[in-house]
């Protein structure tokens, strides 16, 4: 009996053989089939030297962090010196990809430079270069640096539009320190965003199994042509450590940043000004429309391009310059993604019947300074953006309380939990009535906050300390 089974399961092994050697030569491109056995070494003997590896040092803020370190009472209480240890400095690495070889430019993630006090960048061949800082932007998680050096090899962006899931895609990184590692695998899904965490308000990520580790953060994810489709920056992971789950920007939205960047120092991004949600399927019923893809204008903000175009609460947003939007975060794309002053046709449903109105984009950076008041509040909702309960918004009318508009992927309100289109009915038991008076109730030194949340047909009690 034992040696039936031994025989069946060689047999199974044999099948399984067969049937993967099938399967990559039918997947792979026939030119990596020349060889007696398949490699990727041709692809990446021409993509490795255009892979960096970013090391960045930044200074310690551990002690700063406490106030009695710097008080002299304090020190001389606790017979501690008199001035207090200089801050140590602390090193991160990362990686980088070169995409203009004559003027020494790399792509990176923000999150790989940020507050660093020198960056240096070392190269494939072992020479090393101190790098500038060009610009970054922390709602794409991209930056950008540039180096004096001669003798460079640079990738070409690729057209991410054309991804399909099932491609084989190929991950350059430095991951744990160790350089120039190659990992691949294919394309497990597109269009990923409202993943907590992953640092980007603009995400539309391609998600693939190759193994992404940290250290690979702003290197390569390319396909078998040998062109950059992604840049890989984040893994969903409880442990930190790769469950084939990685995340990459894709490569047509790192050549909008990269332009705006290069001519501006900076990313500018146009301004709708409106408060919306997506359209489910009970507020599509509600509306009486076939599609449960859109977005439902909860509010239109005053003297905004929205209110000039004529839009109203209630209009359903379907398009954006002829392309469908299919939630929210694509209107945020959409719009964010488009420069101030940019004309726009916005296609929209109201009252069942489909409308067409244009109109030109205000700056975000306008909204951003109209908001600026969110400053005075206390620091574990840093990130959070609040609005009164728009009409339109289910709860609008039967409770009290204010509304989060937004949540930055990352803050410290993020972190504490907090999530966009919740309504905040109670802070420390007291019940909310008015933005006004909200901010009173969370000021700086409010201390620690329980608030009371309404959150898609439920309750919560939130405590943020």
């Amino acid at each position: 009996m034992l040696k039936k089974l031994r025989s069946q399961f060689a047999a199974l092994l044999c099948l399984c053989a067969l049937f993967t050697a099938f399967s990559v030569q039918a997947g792979i491109p026939s030119g990596m089939l020349d060889q007696d056995d398949p490699s990727l070494a041709p692809i990446l003997e021409g993509v490795m030297p255009a892979v960096v590896n970013v090391v960045v040092k930044t200074k310690s803020r551990t002690e700063e962090q406490n106030p009695l370190f710097a008080n002299p009472f304090f020190r001389h209480f606790f017979d501690l010196p008199e001035q207090p240890p200089v801050p140590r400095q602390r090193m991160a690495a990362g990686s980088g990809v070169i995409i203009d070889a004559d003027k020494g430019i790399i792509i990176t993630n923000n999150h790989v430079v940020n507050d660093a006090e020198t960056i240096t960048v070392r190269l494939n061949d072992g020479r090393e270069f101190n790098a500038e800082l060009v610009g970054k932007d922390s709602d794409s998680d991209l930056a950008v640096i540039q180096i004096d050096a001669e003798n460079l090899t640079e990738l070409p962006l690729g057209d991410s539009d054309q991804l399909r899931v099932g491609d084989f895609v190929i991950a350059i990184g430095n991951p744990f320190g160790l350089a120039h590692t190659v990992t691949s695998g294919i394309i497990s899904g597109l269009g990923r965003h409202g993943l907590s965490g992953l640092g980007s308000r603009y995400g539309n990520f391609i998600q693939t199994d190759a193994s992404i580790n940290p250290g690979n953060s702003g290197g390569a994810l390319i396909n078998l042509d040998g062109e950059v489709i992604g840049i890989n920056t984040a893994i969903l992971s409880q442990s930190g450590g790769n469950i084939g789950i990685g995340f990459a920007i894709p490569s047509n939205l790192v050549k909008k940043i990269y332009h705006q960047i290069m001519e501006y120092g900076e990313v500018r991004r146009g301004r709708l000004g409106v408060i919306g949600q997506n359209l489910t399927n009970d507020l599509a019923e509600a509306f009486g429309l076939d599609s449960n893809q859109g977005v439902v204008v909860a509010q239109v903000e005053d003297n905004s391009p929205a209110e000039e175009a004529g839009i109203k609460a209630r209009d359903v947003i379907i398009a954006v310059d002829g392309k469908q939007i299919k939630d929210f975060s694509d209107l945020a794309r959409a719009i964010g993604l488009r420069l101030p002053g940019s004309d726009v046709t916005i296609t929209l449903i109201r009252d069942g019947e489909e409308k067409t109105v244009t109109t030109t984009l205000g700056s975000a950076a306008e909204e951003s300074e109209q908001q600026a008041d969110s400053s005075n509040l206390n620091e574990a909702l840093a990130g959070a953006q609040f609005t009164a309960i728009p009409e339109g918004h289910p709860l609008a009318g039967k409770v009290e309380g204010i509304m989060v508009r937004g949540v930055s992927p990352g803050s410290p309100a993020a972190r504490a939990g907090l999530r966009p289109n919740d309504i905040i009915t109670s802070v420390n038991r007291q019940q909310v009535t008015s933005l006004e008076q909200f901010r009173k109730l969370v000021s700086k030194d409010s201390g620690r906050l329980l608030l009371h949340i309404r959150r898609q047909g439920g309750a919560l009690f939130l405590l943020i300390e």
